[in-house]
């Protein structure tokens, strides 16, 4: 189907892709001109602040529409936005250690204040994972607790903190990837834990947020044989569908971790998994990579719903929730620069400032690329 047509656009909006360096490639401006949602920053991306925001401006402009940029910075390990004027922030440990439900906000606040600045509008923060495991080698200290209730308490004050300052927040990773002792960026995680224990533990915190009513949730690829043997919460229409949409009651976007990663693409096609995804309810896939695989991704959910495997209503279901993150969240262009470094910003980090070390997880197999 060529991508000018009604249906390729309208699939083609499902999908957030990332691109590699610091300026628009054709790739990138195809797939912007076939219609797709926003586009996800990496270190690869960013340089200096006003570097950042010259291509946070030139991607807006290009796109002549409301498209949303998006990108990891959670404090600690995490964060893309590092050095001067960028607030150095601890890992989320600390602010759990703390227990401080308003200075959780106060930190959202601080981080949609610096990702407006130069340009983006939802942050794939906070992480919602119970750390119940010291082996987790991908989330650990990103995790504000072991315990599930201080999770969803702090984790939802962080996501009112920076949808209070016009950044869309992202719980990750749904269900829970807490518990785990391989990376989902590496292999395919599964845990064996039955549904009593997912409810007392790992989907706490992401009932806390449901009923927040806050902008999105992520997927975690991850299998979970007491929700779908063999299927990752990814693909999963029990644990996407029954469980976080009827069960916890959530209606905000659902948004896939990148489907290139080893969990998904090892075993699956991308474009299958994407396919199995938006039946399962995911709204918005991240394709992180490569340009062939996210146009062979857009296609194949095309022929799906041309086949009628993929009912036209789940489109058009996913676009009601991406429209309405869009009209509250997609901001212009905007000269916010003069603003990063602000005084109060310095003491609340000088306050929270603590050593951490380890390397990026979600940077892991960019490296191996």
């Amino acid at each position: 189907m060529s991508p000018a047509s009604a249906l390729y656009r309208d699939c083609a909006r499902l999908f957030m892709v990332g691109f590699p360096g610091t300026r628009i490639d054709a790739d990138l401006a195809a797939l912007m001109d076939d219609g797709i949602y926003g586009a996800i920053l990496f270190k690869r991306n960013v340089g200096t602040a006003a570097e950042t925001a010259a291509l946070c401006r030139d991607i807006k402009t290009r796109a002549g529409r409301p498209f949303i940029l998006s990108v990891d910075q959670e404090g600690g390990r995490v964060a893309r936005l590092r050095g001067e004027p960028f607030t150095s922030l601890p890992p989320m440990r600390e602010l759990g250690q703390r227990g401080d439900e308003a200075l959780a906000e106060r930190v959202g606040r601080l981080l949609a204040h610096e990702l407006r600045a130069v340009g983006f509008d939802w942050d794939f923060a906070p992480v919602l994972d119970v750390d119940t495991n010291p082996a987790n080698p991908v989330i650990g200290d990103r995790s504000f607790s072991r315990d599930p209730v201080e999770v969803g308490r702090l984790g939802v004050a962080l996501a009112r903190g920076l949808e209070a300052g016009g950044v869309a927040s992202c719980g990750k990773h749904f269900p829970g990837h807490g518990d785990t002792t391989t990376d989902s960026h590496l292999t395919l995680p599964k845990l064996p834990h039955d549904l009593e224990r997912l409810r007392r533990v790992e989907l706490v915190p992401f009932q806390a947020f449901a009923k927040a009513g806050l902008a999105s949730l992520m997927t975690a690829h991850v299998l979970f044989d007491a929700l779908e043997q063999g299927v990752p919460a990814t693909m999963s229409h029990r644990a996407l569908h029954d469980l976080l949409r009827k069960e916890l009651g959530f209606d905000g976007v659902v948004v896939s971790d990148d489907l290139e990663m080893k969990a998904i693409a090892d075993h699956y096609s991308v474009a299958e998994a994407a396919v199995q995804g938006t039946l399962a309810g995911v709204d918005l896939f991240l394709v992180c990579h490569k340009a062939d695989v996210q146009r062979a991704a857009i296609e194949a959910l095309v022929k799906a719903v041309e086949s009628g495997r993929v009912p036209r209503e789940r489109i058009t279901e996913a676009h009601r929730r991406l429209d309405a993150l869009a009209a509250r969240f997609a901001h212009p262009a905007e000269d916010r620069l003069a603003t990063l470094g602000d005084a109060a910003h310095r003491s609340l980090a000088e306050g929270l400032a603590s050593a951490f070390t380890g390397k990026d997880p979600t940077e892991v197999m960019l490296a191996s690329r």
